[in-house]
């Protein structure tokens, strides 16, 4: 399997390729189809990196500390004085 980079550099030369209009139809819709199963892995493994840097963000500066486990904490302030 290529590697991010390769895969997003080869998406941005079937882009190219298509936008050219020096290609036969049979042919961009063939590119266009490689370049949408490219975009769907790029889109995933973008995925999976945020939600490892958000596990990140979220991990206790000290063993003392919880992990802040909310999406939005600071919603949920309020709540205390109701």
């Amino acid at each position: 399997m290529k590697g991010f980079e390769e895969r997003l550099s080869a998406l941005e030369e079937i882009t190219e390729k298509i936008q050219s209009g020096d290609i036969p139809l049979e042919k961009a819709v063939e590119l266009f189809e490689q370049g949408v199963a490219l975009a769907r892995g790029l889109e995933k493994d973008l995925a999976k990196i945020e939600r490892k840097i958000e596990i990140l963000t979220n991990q206790p500066d000290t063993p003392e500390e919880s992990p802040e486990l909310e999406l939005f904490p600071e919603l949920n302030a309020g709540d205390e004085e109701l």
